[in-house]
């Protein structure tokens, strides 16, 4: 079983490395590493271009925004599997994808996702958060709940079936596409119980009030269109990110 990873990098070169880096220490192969580049100018396609290996693959050429690149990217993936690394995340640890690979060998599981850690942006061995995802039941979409995106893999079918990134949406394309596989798609999901990803904070969504708002806006119109909820599941999916606070509060 072959896993395509999409890494869509824009002016990385700070982090870039360490997602290189991650990617080429998992144990499992085969393993290609697609990164989709939109024309960086900071340094990002040197670090890429000293570090590549055979399985790495890299494409640099405008684009119209995260969504498309990641769109471009798994559009050149060969793979069965395929999953995001974004160029400012990292694996927990160098068996990630030997643990994904394995639960794969089950041919009714479409796709897999774990646990993620949030990290601080300046010392990545500070967990700010940590987001416990839990078993996956189609009924917890209806209150707000869904996989931490960037531990989802899923089967190279259910793109085909279910299509890419909604690029009409700027920062909730990936809980569209999520809903579309999960709900509308009704896949067939397994949980791995352990932190598969560690991400560093200060996403694109959060960055501002207005990207708060726009964020809300956009995940409203996601539940909506597909047919998940409204508001109440809207607010409850906000709600249920202070319990990721206050689990790792306990932890402390």
């Amino acid at each position: 079983m072959k896993l395509s990873i999409v890494t869509a990098v824009f002016n990385r070169a700070d982090t870039i490395a360490d997602a290189l880096a991650s990617v080429q220490a998992q144990s499992y192969r085969p393993v290609e590493h697609l990164i989709q580049d939109g024309g960086s100018s900071d340094g990002t396609l040197d670090l890429i271009k000293a570090r590549e290996t055979d399985a790495t693959h890299l494409v640099s050429e405008p684009d119209r925004g995260l969504y498309d690149a990641i769109n471009k990217g798994i559009s050149r993936a060969s793979g069965d599997v395929i999953g995001l690394m974004r160029s400012d995340d990292f694996f927990a640890h160098d068996k990630v994808l030997e643990r994904i690979a394995e639960v794969f060998q089950d041919r009714d599981i479409d796709g897999v996702y774990g646990d993620l850690d949030y990290v601080s942006a300046v010392n990545s061995d500070k967990v700010i958060r940590h987001w416990r995802s839990g078993p996956y039941n189609q009924a917890l979409l209806k209150r707000g709940w869904m996989p931490p995106h960037p531990t989802l893999y899923l089967r190279c079918e259910v793109f085909e079936t279910w299509g890419l990134y909604d690029t009409s949406f700027q920062i909730a394309a990936d809980y569209d596409a999520m809903l579309r596989y999960l709900w509308r798609g009704n896949i067939r999901l397994a949980y791995l119980p352990e932190v598969l990803v560690k991400m560093r904070v200060g996403g694109e969504s959060n960055r501002s009030l207005g990207r708060v708002l726009r964020k809300s806006g956009e995940d409203y119109r996601a539940l909506r269109r597909n047919g998940v909820g409204g508001i109440g599941a809207l607010a409850s999916k906000n709600v249920s990110k202070l319990g990721q606070f206050v689990s790792r509060a306990r932890k402390a």
